[in-house]
């Protein structure tokens, strides 16, 4: 339960409350955003009633667009430049798209996160300036890329540069040097992300163009950068949801059929829950370079194979997300000292780097304090780190840079590496900074409160009239709406996994509503009177529109846990029988629909960790490798019944595991040009992350083969004519000790009582 901040009293003029109409709560809402005119309230409630600043008030958008022009006129080729990130697949996509309507030769590149890094890599850069780039134009990036710029001027390459990221001491000596961020505070164009700016500058060379059929992908920048939605920003916001309703591009299309998403009914939620993760996946966990071409070619076939692989990707980061998350719980389970520091600080072996900052917003929530999440690999530590109001976590990290390798962010966000040895002493020393900002009192999760309304006051109108004020995002956050003194008339789980919970709730009066607690918790539902902080919108549920109640948060004085309990799963144990084929058929009978997990083996059908997904059944045929593992499987199925048999792999002994990835590794070779990842490795062993990656070190040490790695997942095999000669028997060790851990773990599981 968090700390609710109910409603400070505003005073509404009433030529405001007259030209905006409707419920009280909207004019109310407005007045707290500043807005008291109403010319003002007009431009934010309706795009129809605001005009967008002129790109060429951005500083050096003239040279830009000249420099720009010259290379489309001479038949220059243009190398487009940009991020892993949405915002930087966004940018480039829209360069490349517009700049290929104007005729351009153009080609693009976007950095490998864990090659090359954020920014320009000066290798990488190197290798593409080989005679044939004549002008370097970069987004969402390039802001501070002195020596990159150096680097193409010492190859007669120009450079031009958009970018929205804070400005350098010194701005680069390019060509143009485009971004919102050299204009005046409060500017309309100030917040713009870095697809805003890419946009600004096509809106540029367009002319009286119609640039409208690229706001899509504008739309999906602003949201999944999670920029401040005001003046220009917001309002390119609006017309590019607009367009992804209307007339979203092939690719985008292709997405929302996957994600189930109606386009008419499209929000800007669908892009930060839905789109966002999925392009975000790509970047994450692989080469973000497929999303361009997903985002700007018209072919079927293509869209299908890339549309194929971010669903794959994007399962993948869900359950590793799952897999860190119960991973970093269980140490604080191990350690409560862990929560006695100001900020906290958790780190372990075999944990994605990928997924650490999703993590951390997460536990940052949880705890209301800053979180530092770190994967140790070969004795460093490296992650992300998730700030709360009042600590500028930057800031913090950096008063402890004589203990780091690595750092770099902003107030809420960065990111840092250190060595392992380091750890104690950097949590020691960050903690005290953090608390001497905070305070002594701990932080304590807050709900601010827009208004107390009444259950009879809310229907479909209601909720539309409210929907005025969307999009929702930061700087207008959705309101948080809360009624008075309800209890529970009835409840009831929904989904194909019951994770979430739909209540009827009535007043003093009689008067009832339908609440939706989204993964809600069955033991959490109050027992007794209580107050409900909930959110409404417009929504469509079976071709039919309606309110939609969303459950927040709820105040109560005391809640009587152990009545709400509730059995949320059944057992069915095979675990010890002697003939677990024959049983399995008998379950695969009377469980058509049942989803089989089975990791090290092929003979039996089912998925691995990588593909589950919601189920009512989950028949566990091969005992789970760690704790953590099953864990985030449970998390990921959310089964009503479970089927237990936990065979053992056949691959628990490290020589039997170490010949089995011999024979996948000679696979990778002949037929993926080598490249495997460690986390699929051990999906198809039945194994942790970590074992694969220590097995893979042994590889390159005492085999044949030479194993390079790209990063803590993705590894290329080559080979070589002999093998090394060495005496080092570290990682043969360490193989030893963790699948004694592992066979510990299965015989601890296999003889576990489920209730």
């Amino acid at each position: 339960m968090k700390h609710w901040l109910d409603p400070v009293s505003v005073s509404i003029p009433a030529d405001l409350q007259q030209a905006v109409g409707g419920h009280a709560v909207v004019a109310q809402r407005l007045v707290r955003q500043g807005i008291t005119t109403p010319q003002a309230a007009n431009q934010f409630l309706s795009p129809l009633n605001y005009a967008p600043a002129s790109p060429y008030d951005l500083p050096d958008m003239d040279l830009a667009v000249r420099r720009v022009q010259q290379s489309i006129k001479e038949g220059q080729t243009i190398l487009v430049w940009g991020d892993f990130d949405v915002d930087g697949q966004t940018s480039t996509a829209l360069l490349v798209s517009a700049l290929r309507e104007l005729g351009a030769k153009v080609t693009y590149h976007i950095p490998n996160r864990f090659t090359e890094g954020h920014g320009i890599h000066l290798p990488t850069l190197t290798t593409l300036l080989d005679g044939s780039i004549d002008l370097l134009l970069t987004c969402d990036t390039g802001i501070s890329a002195n020596p990159a710029v150096h680097l193409a001027h010492m190859n007669h390459v120009d450079v031009v540069i958009t970018d929205h990221h804070a400005l350098p001491f010194l701005l680069p000596e390019a060509e143009a040097v485009v971004n919102p961020m050299r204009l005046p505070e409060g500017h309309p164009m100030r917040e713009l992300p870095g697809v805003g700016t890419a946009y600004q500058l096509v809106r540029a060379l367009y002319g009286d163009k119609s640039t409208d059929h690229l706001l899509d992908l504008v739309a999906l920048g602003i949201v999944a950068d999670v920029m401040v939605q005001v003046d220009d920003t917001r309002y390119w916001l609006k017309r590019g949801l607009e367009i992804l309703r209307s007339s979203p591009r092939p690719g985008i299309q292709a997405i929302l059929e996957r994600a189930e998403i109606n386009p008419p009914d499209l929000t800007e939620s669908d892009i930060g829950f839905s789109i966002g993760p999925r392009l975000n996946a790509l970047g994450r966990l692989a080469d973000a370079n497929p999303a361009v071409e997903l985002l700007t070619t018209s072919d079927k076939t293509i869209i299908t194979e890339r549309v194929n692989e971010l669903e794959g990707l994007n399962q993948k980061r869900r359950f590793l997300t799952r897999q860190v998350y119960e991973g970093a719980q269980q140490k604080i389970q191990d350690d409560d000292s862990l929560l006695k520091y100001a900020a906290l600080v958790l780190s372990g072996e075999g944990w994605h780097s990928g997924v650490v900052g999703i993590v951390a917003s997460r536990l940052a929530e949880d705890y209301a304090c800053p979180v530092i999440l770190l994967s140790e690999n070969d004795g460093l530590l490296s992650g992300s780190a998730r700030s709360v109001a009042g600590c500028n976590i930057i800031e913090a990290i950096t008063s402890q840079s004589a203990l780091l390798k690595s750092y770099g962010g902003h107030s809420m966000a960065a990111g840092l590496s250190l060595p392992a040895e380091n750890l104690f002493e950097f949590r020691r020393g960050l903690s005290g900074v953090v608390r001497e900002a905070l305070g002594t009192n701990a932080v304590e999760p807050q709900i601010v409160i827009d208004a107390f309304v009444g259950l009879p006051e809310i229907n479909l109108p209601f909720a539309e009239d409210i929907g005025r004020l969307a999009p929702f995002g930061n700087g207008n956050p959705p309101l948080t709406l809360a009624t008075r003194n309800l209890h529970v008339k009835s409840r009831r789980t929904l989904g194909s996994r019951g994770d979430h919970i739909e209540l009827r709730l009535a007043d003093d009066n009689g008067s009832e509503q339908r609440v939706i607690w989204w993964f809600g918790d069955v033991n959490a539902v109050p027992q007794t009177k209580f107050d409900l902080a909930y959110t409404v919108r417009p929504n469509v549920f079976n071709g039919k529109r309606e309110s939609l109640i969303e459950w927040l948060d709820a105040r109560v004085s005391q809640v009587d846990l152990a009545s709400a309990a509730e059995d949320t799963f059944t057992v069915v144990d095979y675990r010890r029988e002697t003939d677990p084929l024959t049983l399995l058929a008998q379950v695969q009978t009377d469980y058509p629909e049942a989803l089989i997990w089975r990791e090290g083996t092929t003979d039996i059908a089912g998925v691995d960790r990588y593909h589950l997904h919601e189920a009512q059944t989950l028949v566990v045929w091969t005992a789970p490798p760690d704790s953590v593992v099953w864990s985030a499987v449970q998390a990921e199925v959310q089964p009503q019944t479970l089927i237990l048999f936990g065979q053992h792999t056949p691959f628990e002994a490290p020589k039997a595991l170490l010949t089995q990835l011999a024979g996948l590794l000679k696979y990778a070779i002949n037929h993926k040009q080598g490249m495997v990842t460690a986390s699929e490795l051990a999906a198809l062993t039945g194994q942790t992350d970590l074992m694969i990656r220590t097995a893979l070190k042994w590889f390159n040490l005492h085999s044949e083969l030479v194993v390079t790695a790209f990063s803590e997942d993705m590894y290329q095999i080559t080979n070589r004519s002999t093998a090394p000669s060495t005496t080092d028997s570290a990682y043969a060790e360490r193989l030893k000790i963790l699948a004694t851990e592992t066979a510990a773990y299965h015989r601890y599981w296999r003889s576990l009582e489920f209730d």
